[in-house]
């Protein structure tokens, strides 16, 4: 015998909607792009602050350097 919501006990009522709040997807991808452009653009900044730093760049200036007085 089905039951409408109307005769079906509050406690009943109370666990289906605690269930579909528990089980409940919707949104997790629109979470997960943006979880994962935070991420992307922290990425960006650190390999920013860490290419733009004096050593790193002497290193690739110097590496440049040597690679184009290369002689044959």
């Amino acid at each position: 015998m089905i039951q409408s919501h109307a005769t079906r006990p509050v406690s009943t009522q109370l666990q289906s909607r605690l269930r579909r709040l528990v089980h409940d997807d919707r949104g997790m991808s629109t979470v997960e792009y943006a979880i994962g452009t935070v991420a992307a653009a922290a990425f960006g900044a650190l390999l920013y602050t860490v290419v733009t730093g004096d050593s790193i760049l002497t290193a690739l200036t110097g590496l440049v350097e040597r690679a184009l007085t290369v002689t044959f």
